[in-house]
């Protein structure tokens, strides 16, 4: 057996590098949180790699959008915002994935974590320009971001499996999503209480730092070619590959219907570009109000994280990612609605919670569906369509709640969401039939 931190041959990396899981381990299931994969010392570091960025990330998640309303004064530009970073994620998302096909994917994480640290340095700078920043630098900057995120994120997550092992697949995911919460919450909260002493730049610094650590991380992964083989990486097989991986989704409509949900509960109902309207508006007299608004949906996607152990055991997944979709409709129309900043914050912790269970539920399909050497650009298209559908999503709430008011744009999305999601029972009745114990005839027979 070969020692975990070292590189390993092209064969091993395909079949999981790591010492198997004790058995008693491996079955125990419950509703805590399932901490089986964090055994697998790679996978520890990989976890640990996400766990020092979360934090730093959404720090500048809320630094950026509160930089840009105080550059602007104007919800609107907020979601502009969000399509500039858009953009990039969506090319790089579907390069990135079929970049990670054939190269290390070890190697690419290390490329992009670096490359992510430089951009958050810059951001840091340019908070220190005159006027709070400059629009235009911002705006780069935050497409380099995005670029170099939609890159990495489908090499991680494509690894996984490899590192664990199959049968812990769900419950390295669920893990993984559980620390993205932790410092979703943490996140916004220390952005807020910094934003509020004047310390903008101090927040696109911590953001730095993390990814620094993340890279010195990875560097103790083993090699990762997908598929046990690498080749040479060219611009025009890079492409190509993107065709073949949309080629490969139409074969699996279930799969395809998970993208498609996503999208429509992203859309319509993601709400932070309204947070700095709030802050501003409704809820002004509340303390860190930003601060709390960003953490809200990541409050409930937590506390569902740490008592996630059932989500592994759901055989109907099709059924419980359209009714977690609709909780997260229903919390957005209550959210909406509310008056007070408590009331608006449980409303998003409850769509955090039936955003977690979908999520789960959502990536555990794809990676489990697609062959290794598909996995990556699997989750490319996963990554845009996670990571788009929210930008989308905001350039809808902003200009909607700059035309009509936020409660309009928040509720309205909701009730749209919860009427798609009846009209996917009913016109695509193969996807709230899935099964997981029937997984491959389904997907086969499709």
């Amino acid at each position: 057996m070969k020692d975990p931190i070292e590189p390993v041959d092209a064969g091993e990396a395909g079949r999981g590098v790591e010492e198997p899981v004790p058995e008693p381990a491996r079955r125990r299931r419950g509703l805590a949180l399932d901490t089986t994969p964090l055994q697998v010392p790679a996978y520890r570091r990989l976890f640990g790699g996400v766990a020092t960025t979360m934090i730093g990330q959404q720090m500048t998640l809320v630094a950026v959008p509160f930089q840009v309303y105080e550059l602007t004064g104007r919800s609107l530009y907020v979601g502009i915002t969000s399509v500039v970073a858009l953009v990039p994620l969506i090319v790089f998302g579907l390069l990135g994935g079929a970049i990670a096909d054939v190269m290390d994917r070890r190697k690419l994480m290390l490329i992009t974590s670096t490359g992510a640290a430089v951009t958050s340095a810059l951001l840091a700078v340019q908070a220190l320009l005159p006027g709070g920043g400059n629009l235009a630098m911002l705006w780069v900057l935050t497409a380099f971001v995005s670029g170099f995120s939609a890159v990495n994120q489908p090499a991680r997550s494509a690894s996984i499996p490899a590192l664990v092992g199959a049968e812990l697949v769900p419950a390295a995911n669920a893990l993984a999503m559980t620390v993205r919460q932790a410092g979703v919450i943490a996140g916004p909260l220390l952005a807020g209480v910094l934003i509020g002493q004047g310390e903008l730049f101090l927040t696109y610094v911590i953001d730095a730092l993390g990814f620094l650590v993340a890279a010195l991380l990875l560097r103790g992964l083993p090699s990762l070619p997908p598929g046990g083989r690498v080749a040479t990486l060219k611009l025009g097989a890079a492409v190509r590959g993107v065709g073949e991986g949309f080629a490969f989704l139409r074969t699996q409509p279930v799969l395809l219907m998970t993208f498609v949900v996503d999208i429509i509960a992203m859309l319509f109902a993601w709400p932070n570009a309204v947070f700095p309207e709030l802050q501003d508006t409704r809820f002004a007299g509340s303390p860190n109000a930003l601060g709390w608004l960003f953490a809200g949906v990541s409050i409930g996607a937590l506390v569902m994280g740490l008592t996630s152990g059932w989500v592994s055991r759901i055989d109907r997944q099709g059924a419980a990612v359209l009714g977690a979709i609709v909780v997260w409709g229903v919390a957005t129309i209550g959210f909406g609605l509310a008056s007070s900043l408590w009331v608006a914050v449980l409303f998003l912790a409850i769509a955090g919670a039936g955003d977690m269970v979908s999520a789960v539920l959502r990536s555990s399909m794809l990676q489990l569906a697609a062959p290794d050497e598909m996995r990556g650009r699997m989750q490319g298209v996963f990554i845009v369509v996670v990571a788009g559908g929210p930008r989308l999503g905001d350039l809808r709430a902003g200009a909607l709640a700059s035309a009509a008011g936020v409660t309009a744009a928040m509720v309205s999305g909701g009730i749209v969401v919860v009427l798609a999601m009846v009209a996917v029972a009913l016109l695509v009745p193969s996807f709230w039939l899935f099964r997981a114990s029937r997984s491959s005839e389904d997907l086969e027979g499709l």
